[in-house]
């Protein structure tokens, strides 16, 4: 298992187990994690799975792709190190992954 620490604008924090190869938005969904609502089930169309990826994470993602960059352009809140949990799959090398809901995903 893998670790995830998700963080909420105001400072609550959970830490749940993740299985590698599922996406870090299937893991936040499965452990009801707050501010993830992932309503397009990771399809990449809804921007609800939201999340600002802290260092050295982020650096260490791919980069996102074309669609997911442009799915920015439309989101709320975005920051240079937001990212769409759908998008990332989850690595033995994530494990301690931290990442902030935005405040628009309360």
């Amino acid at each position: 298992m893998v670790q995830l620490v998700f963080h909420t604008i105001d400072g609550a924090r959970q830490v749940v187990d993740a299985v590698p190869g599922e996406s870090v938005m299937a893991a936040a969904v499965r452990n009801r994690v707050a501010g993830i609502e992932a309503a397009c089930g990771g399809s990449m169309v809804c921007g609800t799975c939201h999340i600002y990826v802290s260092e050295p994470w982020f650096s260490a993602l791919p980069p996102a792709s074309e669609m997911e960059a442009e799915m920015h352009e439309y989101g709320v809140h975005v920051r240079p190190n937001s990212r769409l949990a759908c998008q990332i799959a989850v690595t033995p090398a994530l494990d301690g992954l931290t990442v902030t809901t935005p405040e628009a995903q309360r």
